[in-house]
């Protein structure tokens, strides 16, 4: 099987799909891997390295796309890179289709297999590539807002973690997965004022077991929400149903009762954002944008900006369902791994993740119906 891994283009995106470790085991399994030229120079992995492990080096996405079975991205295919995708290609990447209608068309006319990361999902509930994505981020989310609070960057002048006879900043965090965890470790261990909100008791008591009194617990409700919203200082969007569209949960008229220089960072803007008022996307370049008085920053893929570790993380996980989709072929290892199956988000010009389906008002097909188990 060959395997092409692409540079990645999206703006400010410094990750690449895989490690040379991870190229060490493919090529060692008797298959090709194809990199792109300096795809991995900005995580810190020189093509030497790649070639040192047996993979080839391409010159062009063009040669990569072309000459592949298996497309390893980290971030969806940007508009450019339509062109390139082969008719019955295999794309492993993170996708979030619930907010990408075009490219959800695109790989349906195309007959492209996309499995995204984000999607594939164990038996027991855990999204294994998505855990140390959302761990990155959730970290991040806390060291964003402390950056932005400070007075050069038009926040509020507070200082999170306070010190003697000045209060800590307050953070309230939306959701209570592994986003909301680790940015509670980075906030409380900051030593600012820390509360979570879910609608899930059993993951709010998870809370209480972790941080004990340092994490004060809410249930997510209409009533709460206002109240907590409008007394923080840094609210952490952190909310996600695999597959399908973010649910708005902070209001505009939340937002607006926010104290000027309050800083919002919704990670789950890849799937549309839980606030009212992130009406838009941002890049790393230009990540901030202003509304009633409060920061927003809406960056889609805020583990682009620390890549070294987030590719080493990425590899980590991904290269197990790499390496049973190249070795076993992509319908026996559908068959096989039922968590992988669950990724497939298209197939052979079927719709098959039901979240996406309904976000992007498409028809959507059982994928076994499609592949027979």
């Amino acid at each position: 099987m060959i395997i092409g891994v692409p540079k990645e283009i999206k703006v400010r995106e410094d990750r690449v799909a895989i490690a040379p470790q991870g190229v060490k085991f493919l090529c060692k399994d008797g298959h090709k891997v194809l990199i792109e030229k300096s795809a991995g120079i900005s995580s810190g992995f020189l093509d030497e390295e790649y070639i040192k492990e047996g993979a080839l080096i391409c010159d062009s996405p063009e040669d990569v796309y072309s000459k592949s079975d298996i497309i390893l991205k980290v971030k969806e295919p940007q508009p450019s890179e339509y062109k390139l995708l082969k008719k019955n290609q295999v794309l492993f990447t993170y996708l979030h289709l619930a907010v990408e209608k075009a490219l959800t068309r695109e790989l349906i006319n195309k007959k492209i297999t996309s499995i995204a990361y984000e999607t594939i999902q164990t038996a027991d509930g855990r999204l294994p590539l998505l855990i140390p994505m959302s761990e990155v981020a959730g970290k991040m989310s806390i060291q964003i807002a402390a950056n932005l609070l400070e007075n050069r960057n038009n926040g509020a002048g507070i200082l999170l973690g306070g010190i003697a006879g000045v209060p800590a900043g307050k953070v309230l965090i939306v959701g209570a997965g592994n986003v909301g965890i680790n940015a509670a470790k980075i906030a409380t261990g900051m030593g600012a004022n820390v509360s979570i909100v879910d609608i899930d008791i059993d993951k709010l008591r998870i809370i209480d077991d972790m941080f004990g009194s340092k994490v004060k617990t809410y249930v997510s409700t209409e009533a709460n929400l206002k109240e907590l919203v409008k007394d923080t200082d840094v609210l952490i969007g952190a909310v996600l149903i695999p597959g399908y569209k973010a649910p708005c949960i902070i209001t505009e008229e939340m937002v607006k009762s926010m104290h000027k220089g309050s800083v919002i960072v919704d990670v789950s803007i890849d799937q549309g954002g839980i606030v009212e008022t992130m009406d838009r996307i941002t890049t790393h370049d230009n990540p901030v944008f202003e509304k009633y008085g409060v920061l927003h920053y809406s960056v889609a893929n805020i583990p682009g900006s620390v890549a070294r570790t987030s590719t080493i993380a990425l590899t980590n996980e991904n290269i197990k369902y790499v390496r049973e989709l190249a070795t076993d072929g992509m319908i026996e290892a559908l068959k096989k791994d039922k968590a992988l199956a669950k990724g497939v988000n298209t197939f052979n010009g079927k719709l098959t993740n039901k979240g996406v389906a309904e976000a992007l008002n498409l028809e959507f097909t059982e994928l076994p119906s499609l592949i027979g188990f």
